[in-house]
Formats: structure tokens, sequence, C-alpha cells
């Protein structure tokens, strides 16, 4: 494997290098616009919005039954599901917002994001090598017989 040959064509380390920093900067610059809030935690069980609580019921049965045997099947699965169960709670009940910003730099952001993704893309795959140009557009041949 040789590091400066990114998709087995000479020079694309840099455009690789080019599209991973473009693609950062605009990740991070999308990212720093968007503002995240928490909701009331209810999955519309007719609690007023209090039921988190039972969520925590799967889980707390088993952790205790992981304590009582470390190996047990059960216990593994509802530690599991009920660490699951509130992981997606919490992502359910998340409000996202992506606060207010001009035309031209939602532009420039995307730009950035799309471009360094495309050019990522452009790096590790294959390329016609600066000796020849042509090879690229022709498909590969198999080697004469003996």
């Amino acid at each position: 494997m040789d590091i400066r040959n990114v998709g087995g064509t000479p020079g694309g380390t840099r455009t690789f290098a080019l599209g991973l920093v473009m693609m950062l900067v605009g990740g991070y610059l999308l990212l720093d616009r968007v503002s995240v809030y928490g909701g009331y935690w209810n999955w519309g069980m007719g609690s007023g919005g209090k039921t988190f609580g039972i969520t925590l019921i799967p889980l707390l049965f088993g952790i205790g039954i992981l304590f009582a045997n470390g190996r047990s099947f059960a216990g593994r699965l509802l530690t599991a599901a009920g660490a699951i169960l509130i992981l997606s709670g919490i992502i359910v009940n998340m409000d996202v917002h992506i606060q207010q910003t001009s035309l031209l730099n939602t532009l420039i952001v995307l730009t950035l994001l799309v471009g360094g993704i495309g050019l990522c893309v452009r790096a590790v795959m294959p390329m016609a090598t600066a000796k020849d140009p042509a090879a690229a557009d022709k498909p590969d041949e198999p080697p004469p017989a003996a």
C-alpha cells in the first residue's frame, strides 16, 4: 500500500487532503449553526409527559440479573434493550434548529462540504496517469496467451 498514491494514482494524496480539509471546514461551519434543545420526555403514554421512569425498568432488571448471574443471556438482553430504549428516547425528544444565516454563508458552507466529499471520492477513484492520459478510457485487456 502506497500512501502517496491514494486510489492507485499519483498525486491523489493532495486531492484527498484538500477534499478532507474542505469537508471538515464545511462540516464544522454547518454544525456550528445548529442548535439542539431538549424536549419533554413523552412517548404518548398519556401520563402528561412523564414517561422516562418506565424506560428504566428493563435496564434496572437487566442490571440486577447480571449482578446475580454475570453470564445470563436474559440479563444482557434486558440491559441492552433498556440502554437502547433510553438512548432512542433521548434522540426522539431532541429539537434541532438551524440558526438563521445569509444565503451566501449557506452556499459557502454547503459548497465546502459537498465539494470536499467530491474531491475525496475523486482522489480514491482510479485516474489516468500523466504518461498515458488515454489509459482511463481503454478497457482492461487480458494478457496475451503464451
